[in-house]
């Protein structure tokens, strides 16, 4: 198009632009662009959490070195921490209050050392999982990656923590007696169900934890909870007879008593099947599944909002 000037000319008008009247949304479909920082879908999600398992492999034992490295004893203190909390339990418990009732020592140091252990284990989880996000926001501002890398890594840590330690763990079953059998083959399956289930907890906490930094101050004493109800220094099943089956079953289920009383199925001779709920490897299942599955979508959905605000 052309028109003439006031003096003479020739003016050529700009011819309209393709994308005129085009609304943001429908430019930004046009040209394949994308909010920074928005969540992938979760099949993607996946994917780049795969393409990041050399980072979170790396980042846990990073974690792990660093933990104790101003301690004079270094990683030691993996193995002091949980068995000085076992020798203060079974002196109030297994010596004050003799909760150690129906087992004979042989057994209950066992029983006891185990599950100190073991729920030592879905305890550090879940306090590093509540400050994964909170903690470490440089990060999380600075680079681009999966966020949920970070509980993952943290849950894999304690993980490795826990492998260190358990060495210590089986010279004290051997020294009460109960030496390797094929039982122990159980110990594999229950630490991977326990690790899945720690995990998920880490992500719904990292998730909880980003938004209200407080929780942190609040977790131990939830925690502290959970353990006594959970039969880290007694047998429930005999603390609890002559109380209402369905009480002592809702105890017995607990996801923290579940993998406890299994893994001391495996390692110790005098933990007999009598001692476990029924369907139990179903119920340790169940919430390994329902926990990942379920902290891992939870955790998702706010991907686009962790280290924002």
């Amino acid at each position: 198009m052309s028109e003439t000037t006031h003096d003479g000319g020739v003016a050529v008008s700009p011819r309209p632009s393709p994308d005129e009247g085009l609304m943001a949304p429908q430019l930004a479909a046009k040209y394949g662009l994308t909010v920074s920082g928005a969540r992938p879908g979760l099949v993607d999600y996946v994917r780049q959490l795969w393409g990041r398992r050399h980072f979170i492999l790396a980042f846990s034992q990073a974690k792990l070195t660093a933990q104790y490295s101003q301690a004079k004893l270094g990683q030691l203190w993996q193995v002091a921490t949980p068995l000085l909390n076992a020798a203060v339990y079974f002196f109030i418990f297994g010596v004050i209050l003799k909760a150690s009732r129906g087992m004979s020592r042989d057994v209950y140091i066992p029983f006891l050392v185990t599950g100190v252990f073991v729920f030592t284990f879905t305890q550090s989880s879940i306090m590093a999982g509540v400050r994964a996000i909170s903690g470490n926001l440089g990060l999380v501002r600075a680079l681009h990656f999966p966020r949920a890398s970070l509980p993952i890594s943290f849950a894999l840590q304690q993980l490795q923590q826990l492998l260190f330690s358990m060495t210590v763990l089986f010279l004290i079953v051997i020294g009460f007696g109960s030496y390797p059998s094929l039982s122990w083959l159980l110990i594999l399956p229950v630490l991977l169900l326990q690790f899945l289930f720690n995990t998920g907890l880490a992500l719904i906490v990292a998730r909880m934890g980003a938004k209200t930094p407080d929780l942190a101050q609040l977790m131990p004493f939830i925690l502290r909870t959970w353990m006594y109800t959970s039969g880290v220094m007694f047998s429930i099943s005999k603390m609890m007879e002559g109380r209402s089956e369905v009480f002592v079953r809702l105890l017995q289920v607990n996801p923290a008593a579940i993998y406890m009383d299994l893994m001391r199925f495996a390692l110790i001779d005098g933990y007999g099947s009598s001692n476990l709920p029924p369907h139990v490897w179903a119920i340790a299942t169940f919430w390994a599944v329902v926990l990942f599955a379920g902290g891992f979508v939870y955790f998702w959905q706010a991907e686009e909002r962790y280290g924002r605000g």
